[in-house]
């Protein structure tokens, strides 16, 4: 089998639907066994009944439609689980990558690589967006020392067959772009465009940009509990001495005021690194899926569907005689 699954994420992307549509049969469509698998991660507008009747027109478009929204995520997990070509690029539904770059991806491919990341060229995003990735990026590499590709995207033509094997580790952690390197997947970064938005509106908020920050830092490194483990020793042998200094009356009681507070704040702090890699334990065991399907126009197995494919029987009619009370 040959070919290339086009994977697009949506999300109340009812108005670029059609324009990504457009767009990526213009730019691949040369392609023998081209596929455009579009995920509706529980959209609430019309891009599923718009998903629906491009499908309904060209066979070669496939989707899955989620229960509800669970995070982009479970779309590109779901992209990948069922990509039903050799090779993938995900793509955004806003296309601020043009789908012509994937040419760029797909040449360096060819070289050997497994995963080829997309990295823009000239960044169109707000500036707070720009620096905040950049600096949770520069933490991961240069502090936590997790191998991260620098500048990498989600923008990425990847092997299908290893996209499965990332997206389906036992592990609760989203970071595709980290957990590629962890399996040992040869990737290789590709400059390419980028653009503004033209329709729609984005989907970036502050606390998806912590989230994500978090994710990379708490879910590939144990420094940041090391960093705990040395600042409760420091502050175990600074409590222990203040007390002494001050048993003799040695130190004031505002600088053992202030001690006190730095020694509590350490505290503070340390608890809460602690309970992220307690809540990042929690997800990894925790016993559901990462998403349900509501709906798809192509076989997807019973355990990701909301129903596990069981038809739905129509619920116990009320009989005749029998008024409904007000």
């Amino acid at each position: 089998m040959s070919g290339l699954t086009a994977i697009v994420p949506c999300y109340n992307e009812g108005a670029q639907v059609d324009v990504a549509y457009r767009e990526v049969c213009e730019a691949l469509g040369v392609l023998d066994g081209l596929e455009l698998l579009f995920v509706d991660d529980g959209s609430r507008d019309d891009t599923l009944e718009r998903i629906k009747r491009i499908a309904a027109a060209d066979p070669r478009v496939h989707y899955v439609s989620f229960a509800r929204n669970f995070g982009l995520p479970a779309a590109v997990t779901a992209g990948f689980r069922y990509a039903a070509r050799p090779w993938a690029v995900q793509l955004d539904a806003d296309m601020q990558f043009p789908a012509a770059e994937t040419w760029r991806l797909l040449d360096t491919a060819r070289d050997g690589y497994d995963v080829v990341f997309g990295i823009r060229a000239d960044r169109k995003d707000s500036a707070l967006r720009r620096l905040g990735a950049a600096g949770a990026h520069w933490v991961a590499r240069r502090l936590l020392r997790v191998e991260v590709p620098h500048g990498a995207t989600s923008f990425r033509v990847v092997r299908t067959e290893v996209g499965r094997t990332i997206v389906n580790l036992p592990t609760g952690n989203s970071h595709f772009v980290a957990k590629a390197p962890q399996v040992g997947a040869r990737c290789a970064t590709v400059p390419v465009a980028h653009r503004e938005r033209e329709a729609g509106s984005s989907k970036f908020r502050l606390g998806r940009l912590a989230g994500d920050a978090f994710e990379l830092w708490f879910g590939f490194s144990w420094r940041p509990l090391n960093a705990v483990y040395l600042l409760a020793a420091l502050a175990a042998f600074t409590a222990v001495l203040l007390g002494v200094l001050g048993a003799f009356r040695a130190v004031g009681p505002t600088a053992l005021l202030v001690a006190g507070l730095l020694v509590s704040a350490t505290a503070a702090v340390g608890t809460a690194v602690v309970g992220r890699y307690l809540y990042r334990r929690m997800v990894d065991v925790r016993p559901r899926r990462i998403y349900y399907v509501r709906e798809a126009n192509i076989p997807v197995s019973d355990d990701d569907l909301l129903d596990r494919g069981v038809p739905a029987p129509p619920p116990p009619a009320r009989p005749a005689d029998v008024a409904v009370p007000r």
